[in-house]
């Protein structure tokens, strides 16, 4: 089960579940609800659930394996989460006395902490797939599989220095006001403010060394700090409760990248084709209803992308194309038919290729009229539009009848 939180705000502040928290719409100013959805490994949607808008991510744990293994009777249930969501202390309290397995991953002081216990991950420790499988004393009856992406290493290693290299030209600023002839900038505590704000903006406070007196400013960079965060870059590791003959080390890297299915579904609800937002309701019941309704709309959206697949630019050879991949750590890839199918823009019989959008948008142009004439006004003719090719192959591989759909 794939499982994962988002939250929306809410317009109005008379909801029960309105409340401030961390959004992640960057609406931090409103108040918003949290809703979390559980989805099965394909990323279909299977339930929702609303939470007060304050609720942090692994407090709303505990309520989803209540509802999957009482009132769905699933007895055996491998939960997939983020390292937010899963936590340390929710795995112990909350998924072991319920005898679940678990698919997560470890944060960075975690990752230095296994590292501290294992010696540096050199990269002639990982085998060709750039992955390496151990275990750990802090984490007993877990297998940790350490995946070492070096194209993420490169862009980590980049974006550390231009974010050093920002910092530091703005700290080089206030050290000139400290010694401009006018007015110069005077006070450990105002030259404390200015360079405290320039520290959290660009989070490079750990790799730099301070000095603040009354009239002047210096740094230097924490050269050991650099080198020993340098050492992780490109690293992340999965931790799973599932023994190797279940899942292996490459499926469990799998299955933890498809809580992206999960996020697409965000995406659709939220932004693409449903909108759940704006919410207007103000009663706690409308706006649990308000957001089941939108899961449904998805669960009907994610079986109408499935079975129209040949009509859209979705790729229908993703499995095959992510199974050839010689390492499941690096970028996923479209297949070869996908590709193709983006260079023609047309199908294999010939026919023009959509986004779901504008299929569905073809698709509201065939009507169903009933009509009279005015000899006999109380008759009732009924006019279907003839479908054209796209929308006769449309409701085909949706197993519909045009003439029979109102």
């Amino acid at each position: 089960m794939l499982y994962d939180l988002t939250s929306t705000w809410l317009t109005g502040r008379c909801c029960e579940l309105a409340a401030r928290g961390h959004s992640r719409d960057g609406k931090r100013d409103d108040p918003q609800i949290v809703f979390g959805l559980v989805c099965t490994a394909e990323g279909c949607p299977i339930s929702v659930e609303v939470f007060k808008g304050n609720t942090a991510d692994p407090a709303t744990v505990a309520a989803q394996v209540t509802k999957l293994k009482e009132r769905f009777g699933i007895e055996r249930i491998a939960w997939v989460g983020d390292r937010g969501m899963l936590t340390s202390a929710r795995i112990e309290q909350v998924l072991k006395p319920q005898g679940m397995d678990w698919v997560s991953s470890l944060r960075a002081p975690q990752i230095a902490q296994l590292a501290a216990e294992h010696g540096p991950f050199q990269p002639s420790l990982f085998d060709e797939r750039n992955l390496l499988e151990l275990t750990s004393q802090h984490f007993p009856d877990e297998r940790l599989v350490v995946c070492r992406n070096p194209l993420l290493a490169e862009e980590r290693a980049r974006k550390r220095l231009e974010l050093l290299a920002a910092t530091e030209a703005d700290l080089a600023k206030i050290a000139a006001a400290t010694q401009r002839a006018r007015n110069p900038l005077r006070g450990e505590q105002a030259i404390a403010l200015r360079v405290g704000r320039v520290i959290g903006r660009f989070h490079m406070a750990k790799h730099l060394a301070l000095t603040i007196t009354d009239t002047t400013l210096a740094w230097a960079r924490r050269h050991e700090a650099i080198a020993a965060e340098a050492a992780l870059d490109g690293l992340y590791v999965i931790r799973t409760s599932l023994p190797k003959d279940k899942l292996d080390a490459p499926d469990a890297v799998a299955a933890y990248k498809s809580l992206a299915q999960v996020e697409r579904a965000f995406r659709s609800m939220k932004t693409v084709d449903l909108n759940v937002r704006p919410v207007f309701h103000y009663s706690e019941q409308r706006v649990r209803a308000h957001v089941f309704l939108c899961m449904l709309a998805y669960y009907v959206e994610w079986h109408m992308r499935a079975r129209l697949k040949p009509m859209l630019f979705d790729d229908e050879y993703l499995d095959e194309a992510s199974a050839s991949r010689a390492s499941p750590v690096i970028k996923a890839v479209r297949s070869k038919q996908a590709k193709a199918k983006d260079a023609s823009k047309l199908a294999e019989d010939g026919l023009p290729l959509h986004s779901f959008r504008t299929l569905l948008k073809d698709l509201g142009t065939l009507t169903y009229n009933i009509t009279h004439t005015a000899l006999n006004p109380e008759a009732k003719i009924t006019l279907t539009t003839r479908p054209t090719p796209i929308q006769a192959k449309a409701f085909k591989l949706l197993g519909l009848n045009p003439a029979c759909t109102q």
